[in-house]
């Protein structure tokens, strides 16, 4: 089965698989203080041209809870787009963890936050009875696997920093964006003036494991508890880490995501072709979404399985991955011509 659901459906990088593999000889100390962990912390200071922390987590829940938790107290306020996967998908997760109260702010048509509509937000500071601003977080590819550019970034990281709030990047396909933009890591990042990364790693062909990587050292203080207390603290460290190794080694991670980039294009100028199929967003990274006729839905999802975004106006989420194949594309295409 090859499936357009989600890059998570995908297996796992060979070099991952081969990097796993060599962390996999012998006894190593745990709890992040292996030799693996301290080379790959050194080797992302280079690849974000600063000094930061590293705090290796299992998944992309786990990474954004300790990056908000390290960032806010209980009777905080975060911002968010009303789209974001801390909001929508993450199960109460975040407010459970930090007592935080989430504020949703109406992401454009294209999923994105703009300056405008946070400032409508920035109020009652200082007033007890109010829920105190903290944290204004953005996803980088957003849910509609739209881009925010390194300048968006900059002017959002300016006003959060103007106000006092520290700015997080949700960036469970962050190496798709970067890949996207044909940027380095560190320009949507520690260039641009981000305090916090989540930056995953399993949608882009890992196993599993995500990074917290910590811009501001003023986040450093409670972090590696929380860590621990938060549950995300492996005993193994080391083969979170040596994942991450092998994805930034000889930048493996834009090959990859340039690949599920390009296929998604692909998929874009494939499927656009057969009447009833309308896109509905720009396609900038590994993400397709587009209005399909809801009998479809059935049929189609029997090979190639997806999610249906929006039940009401029949629109559908496509995701490429590492995997995806010129020929899985003219699959699903024929696929819709057989229907349409």
């Amino acid at each position: 089965m090859k499936s357009f659901a989600s890059d998570n459906y995908a297996g796992v990088l060979p070099e991952v698989m081969e990097a796993l593999h060599k962390a996999n000889s012998g006894h190593a100390r745990s709890y992040g203080a292996d030799e693996i962990t301290a080379r790959v912390t050194a080797h992302l200071k280079e690849v974000f041209n600063t000094d930061l922390s590293v705090y290796f987590v299992f998944n992309g829940t786990g990474a954004n809870v300790l990056s908000i938790s390290s960032a806010t107290l209980s009777y905080n306020a975060v911002l968010c787009a009303d789209t974001s996967h801390i909001y929508c998908d993450e199960s109460s997760a975040p407010e459970t963890f930090t007592g935080c109260r989430f504020f949703p702010i109406p992401a454009d048509e294209n999923g994105k936050i703009g300056p405008a509509a946070i400032r409508e937000r920035l109020i009652r500071k200082g007033d007890v009875h109010y829920a105190q601003t903290a944290l204004l977080s953005i996803t980088q590819s957003t849910e509609y696997g739209t881009l925010y550019t390194p300048d968006e970034i900059s002017t959002l990281s300016k006003l959060a920093h103007e106000n006092g709030l520290y700015l997080h990047v949700d960036g469970s396909r962050f190496f798709n964006a970067a890949a996207a933009l044909c940027c380095d890591l560190k320009d949507i990042s520690s260039a641009a003036g981000v305090d916090i990364l989540s930056l995953g790693g399993t949608k882009a062909g890992m196993m599993y494991g995500e990074a917290v990587i910590v811009f501001n050292k003023e986040l450093n203080k409670h972090i590696a508890f929380r860590h621990k207390q938060i549950m995300q603290l492996a005993s193994k460290t080391r083969f979170i880490a040596a994942q991450f190794e092998a994805m930034i080694t000889n930048e493996l991670w834009r090959k990859t995501a340039t690949h599920a980039n390009n296929m998604a294009k692909l998929l874009e100028s494939t499927i656009t072709k057969h009447k009833g199929v309308n896109i509905t967003r720009p396609v900038q990274a590994n993400a397709l979404f587009a209005e399909i006729p809801r009998e479809w839905y059935e049929p189609l999802q029997k090979h190639f399985p997806f999610y249906v975004w929006k039940d009401s106006t029949h629109e559908v989420r496509l995701m490429c991955s590492w995997d995806t194949t010129e020929e899985d594309i003219h699959n699903f295409s024929n696929a819709i011509a057989a229907l349409s």
